[in-house]
């Protein structure tokens, strides 16, 4: 992101870039993508090269470890501690200087155990969750066109539940730097893909299992994961699919192909996830969790720190159905957020607002009470 700011200002923080360090040390690069080492956490280009940001600051929360900047010419490693803002350059090219900070950062899993409790006597009203029929002509569609049932095989319903995961990871390429495109169902989000030959976001691969999981006549809805600050620029979004084989929510994550289990094995929903690394339990990742089948994940980075990050808010649409976020003109979509009580916006309650330029209303609740935000289907 490009910022204006003055000259003053600019000579000021590179001042204060240049004198922080007594020698700024010099990587060379000829490729803008960079990769990183961060403690155990090895992360295939992960970082781009910004010459306009200055510093581009690189934040972790690997304590007392090392992290490394690997380019295709040169690496760069520093130990992490308290009060680590180590500046350096990478020269790209020969000529374009990139003031480059590591900076340590108070780790998100200590930021959520303050996001612990909620009010579960919070009564204020929340319309009944919804989730459209199989029946539905486009469901049904779905089903049929993509061979959902050969594709979810003939094992128990878990076993079905974990084939549609996979298989939409395996399809659909995540590119999180994506622009959504106009129509957003399982359908033609796919068909964009294979034609244009590109990735979606997350969110959208999460719609798209969404749907398949109702076509299937499984109860899911897509979660939105978000941090404490209302002004951010990362979220993730996953699904929570309800097994009625376990009678239980379960985590299902289409962008890594993940799911989370305890220390016997049993799969475990969003809300027992959260609980578990506020208070420090066992969790474990299904050791073939990927990105874009380049990157393996594992449960430091994912858990205790990517989603540790993104599940202090959640919110997720009132009524799961096909083609709930293409905006059409009179459209009326509905979202529940489940905050704790720390969180920053407790009010309104209740919001509505049209959106001038699309037509679509959309009215946004918000509650502190689990219990309504994890009500089970079929009550």
């Amino acid at each position: 992101m490009k910022i204006k700011i003055t000259l003053i200002a600019v000579l000021s923080l590179f001042g204060q870039f240049l004198f922080g360090q007594k020698k700024i040390p010099i990587i060379k690069a000829t490729s803008k993508t960079v990769d990183i080492r961060d403690g155990k956490n090895f992360r295939k280009q992960n970082w781009t090269i910004s010459p306009e940001i200055n510093p581009d600051v690189y934040e972790t929360s690997s304590l007392g470890q090392k992290v490394t900047f690997i380019t295709d010419k040169d690496s760069i490693t520093v130990k992490i501690k308290k009060d680590t803002e180590f500046n350096f350059i990478i020269l790209l090219n020969d000529s374009i200087k990139a003031n480059t900070q590591i900076k340590y950062k108070i780790p998100y899993l200590e930021k959520l155990k303050n996001a612990e409790n909620y009010n579960i006597s919070d009564n204020r009203f929340i319309p009944k969750f919804e989730y459209q029929s199989m029946d539905n002509p486009n469901l049904v569609r779905i089903r049929k066109d993509f061979k959902l049932d050969s594709i979810a095989g003939n094992g128990n319903e878990v076993s079905k539940i974990l084939n549609l995961l996979h298989w939409v990871h395996n399809i659909i390429r995540h590119d999180g730097s994506s622009n959504n495109p106009t129509l957003k169902n399982a359908i033609d989000l796919i068909k964009v893909c294979k034609t244009e030959k590109r990735g979606v976001n997350c969110r959208m691969m999460a719609i798209i299992l969404n749907e398949c999981y109702l076509s299937m006549g499984i109860k899911s809805r897509y979660i939105t994961c978000m941090p404490k600050e209302t002004d951010f620029d990362d979220c993730h979004v996953i699904n929570m699919v309800y097994s009625n084989d376990l009678k239980k929510w379960i985590w299902i994550d289409p962008t890594f192909d993940a799911y989370v289990m305890n220390e016997k094995g049993e799969l475990l929903g969003i809300s027992e996830v959260r609980e578990r690394l506020i208070n420090g339990k066992t969790l474990i990742l299904n050791p073939e969790a990927n990105w874009n089948k380049k990157n393996s994940q594992t449960k430091e980075y994912y858990l205790e720190t990517y989603m540790a990050k993104n599940l202090y808010r959640l919110e997720t649409p009132l009524v799961s159905e096909y083609d709930s976020e293409t905006w059409k003109n009179g459209k009326e979509i509905t979202y529940v957020e489940l905050l704790p009580l720390d969180g920053i916006v407790q009010t309104p309650q209740k919001n509505e607002q049209t959106n001038a330029k699309t037509g679509v209303k959309f009215t946004h609740y918000k509650t502190n009470n689990p219990n309504l935000f994890w009500t089970e289907p079929n009550k």
